[in-house]
């Protein structure tokens, strides 16, 4: 009888350090064989491309996604100054409420392939893959192989990574930075190189560009863990931060700089500003605004306990809102982190294994604390930027207990795997339709592999690694489950949720919507495109701020839509907050409108929100002047410009309904989309297609 022999597996253990300066302190771990067993390329190769498969496979359902950034990118694909600037049109109106790095890449790809769904949304899914390898990459520097592996695949699982990799909001370029950004630092924890210093700072930058303040939480867990562990003086640290802080203000701040010197009348007005003023941007709608919730020219949001957005507290991750998209290992994440920094507490000062644990369980407890506790405009799909600090904390908790099987050990993996099936049976059973058999499997499973760790003593041998395996792929169940229903499933609008239908609500049951086309939800309110609830009402009474059912003050919406129920996105009629919010959908005819001498002109048509604008640019492929902005909230352009821009000829038509601005709806901001939809009814003439109302500037009533 032929009996076979298997290779042994080398220990989860860290590399040896790479040479230091003088004032480096010795490594403090013990160093790994040198290379990587022949299995760790195979198994890289089937993590990227399993990624890749579920990123990208069929990406192009979605259509144009969140219309509102692609009409941002066919603009740029049109004009370099429109690139530049992150205007909604070529013709250069306003900008996207955001800076624009993640419209430089959809516009230079649209150049380079044609304005598509695929030349939108492709670079997005492969920024997905790139974020899953750097992962990878970062974590395989200091810890075995498996580890990484284990991190990468857990980040990619993530429900809300599946989503946002496979969307066009700006996340997907954020997250892919600020991984490439702990890449950099870990390369600078090694030997103290202020290159690789002045490289993670920069990147940082960058990413401000793409998401603005966000990208800066991640500071404080990196300036810490480099003044911690950075083998080299204190003074010379110090220094290196100082001038990494340097290189981030300029990565970041250069762009900034030049809008705020650029003459406003030779550029497009700035959306998300009440006072055409990048700085009022940068700190006031897309910064502390966002902590504090006071934010004008909010649209939206009809929370309870906290905030306008939803309840806020250190809970909120694990919510009916935000619990399915990112939180599934959240807890894991916490017992590994908790039990590696008690274990290496009074280790030297240099410590790889605590200094890593800093720094991504810095990243993870800031970032969800900033996005638990702010009391203004949060989404659910923010959680994506959770998922690399949370795979990383996965990977590197498991290198660090799995090699010693000792009883200590063993509690703690028991707890992370325990608090993992129970916590997932909690997500799963929030949509009890779906996949019902799932939770009980999930826990039961969970549990017994749990325990088996807990009892196992000899967990070096086969039973060790099998229970141990199973105890894996069971906590990988349900966040993959999601996943793959999110792949699936179509996702239009502007504030898309990842997993089944249910699994994501706004204040109970309905909720903001985001999915469209077959087998999706569609990108408005259920029960009618209004409030949380179905109902199309405002919870607690009436339909309506001021409690009349209707509008502040007894009126209705341009257009004719009554608020609940309104007039279809698709017949441009639409009105209330999921008339702004909602991408439109003309008729063949109604572009055919659009077309007909369409190079007179420097704007085909105008509409009220960015949105709706997007709808009919997107299907001519012609400028449309989107007033208002995102939230149709921003004083652009006023009713004298309108009226400068109609009498020299810029503008063909103006498109009826599409919603009013949230300053009209009671909600802050000073738009002038009513004042300029009365103005051009009273004086132009109108023709109605299908379902929409277009009025031509150029034929006055008489």
């Amino acid at each position: 009888m032929t009996t076979t022999t298997f290779p042994s597996t080398p220990p989860l253990a860290p590399p040896p350090l790479p040479p230091a300066d003088a004032a480096a302190e010795a490594p403090t771990t013990e160093p790994a064989p040198v290379g990587d067993p022949r299995w760790v390329r195979p198994a890289l190769i089937a993590l990227l491309a399993g990624t890749a498969l579920l990123y990208l496979w069929g990406l192009g359902a979605s259509g144009w996604a969140n219309s509102f950034y692609s009409a941002a990118a066919q603009a740029g694909s049109q004009s370099w100054k429109a690139l530049f600037f992150g205007a909604s049109d070529a013709a250069s109106s306003i900008t996207v409420d955001k800076t624009p790095a993640s419209i430089w890449v959809m516009g230079i790809s649209a150049r380079l392939f044609g304005v598509n769904a695929w030349s939108i949304l492709v670079p997005q899914a492969l920024m997905g893959v790139a974020t899953v390898g750097v992962l990878y990459a970062t974590v395989h520097r200091w810890f075995h192989p498996g580890a990484a592996l284990i991190a990468g695949a857990v980040a990619a699982l993530t429900p809300v990574a599946t989503l946002m990799f496979r969307f066009n909001n700006p996340d997907a370029l954020l997250v892919l930075l600020l991984t490439c950004s702990a890449y950099a630092l870990v390369r600078a924890l090694e030997a103290a190189r202020t290159r690789w210093i002045v490289i993670a700072f920069g990147l940082i930058g960058f990413a401000f560009l793409a998401k603005m303040l966000q990208a800066f939480l991640v500071v404080p867990a990196f300036a810490l863990v480099y003044l911690l562990a950075a083998p080299t003086a204190f003074l010379r640290r110090v220094g290196q931060l100082l001038l990494g802080g340097v290189t981030m203000l300029v990565s970041g701040g250069w762009w900034v700089a030049i809008v705020a010197l650029w003459p406003a009348s030779s550029r497009p007005y700035i959306g998300g500003s009440q006072n055409n003023s990048i700085l009022d941007l940068l700190f006031g709608y897309n910064g502390f605004g966002r902590l504090t919730g006071n934010e004008t020219g909010s649209v939206g949001g009809v929370g309870q306990g906290g905030s306008q957005w939803g309840p806020t507290g250190i809970t909120r991750l694990f919510n009916a809102e935000f619990g399915g998209q990112a939180s599934w290992l959240i807890p894991a994440a916490l017992i590994l982190l908790a039990g590696v920094l008690l274990h290496r507490w009074r280790a030297a000062r240099t410590d790889r294994t605590r200094a890593a644990a800093l720094l991504w369980g810095g990243w993870l407890v800031i970032t969800g604390l900033a996005i638990s506790l702010s009391r203004g405009i949060i989404h659910p799909y923010y959680t994506v930027a959770l998922a690399p600090a949370v795979g990383a904390l996965i990977g590197i908790g498991l290198a660090s207990f799995w090699p010693r099987r000792n009883e200590i050990s063993r509690a703690v993996l028991a707890m992370a795997l325990g608090a993992t099936a129970v916590w997932a049976s909690v997500l799963l059973h929030r949509t009890p339709k779906w996949l019902p058999w799932l939770a009980p499997v999930v826990l039961v499973g969970g549990l017994v592999a749990a325990a088996g760790l807990l009892v196992t003593t000899r967990m070096r041998g086969r039973i060790g690694a099998g229970v141990a395996a199973i105890g894996l792929v069971l906590a990988l169940t349900g966040p993959a489950a999601y996943s793959l229903s999110t792949a699936r499933t179509t996702h239009t609008g502007a504030l898309p949720t990842a997993g089944p239908a249910g699994a994501s609500t706004m204040q109970g049951p309905g909720g903001f919507g985001g999915r469209g086309g077959p087998g999706g939800r569609g990108g408005t309110f259920p029960g009618g495109g209004a409030f949380p609830g179905g109902t199309g009402a405002v919870p607690g009474g009436g339909a309506f701020p001021g409690g009349t059912g209707t509008f502040p003050g007894g009126g209705t919406f341009p257009g004719g839509g009554a608020f609940p129920g309104g007039g279809a996105a698709g017949g441009g009629a639409g009105g209330g907050i999921g008339g702004v919010l909602d991408s439109s959908t003309p008729s063949d005819a109604v572009v055919a409108k659009l077309d007909a001498d369409a190079s007179d002109y420097r704007w085909v048509a105008a509409a009220v929100s960015s949105n709706q604008a997007a709808g009919y640019q997107l299907a001519s492929g012609d400028p449309v002047m989107a007033i208002g902005g995102f939230n149709g909230s921003d004083p652009s352009p006023t009713l004298a410009q309108f009226k400068a821009y109609v009498a020299a000829g810029d503008i063909h038509w103006f498109i009826g309904g599409g919603g009013v601005g949230a300053s009209a709806m009671g909600l802050g901001g000073q738009s002038t989309g009513s004042e300029i939809a009365s103005w051009v009814s009273e004086h132009y003439q109108s023709v109605t297609v299908g379902s929409t109302t277009l009025y031509d500037l150029t034929q006055p009533l008489t």
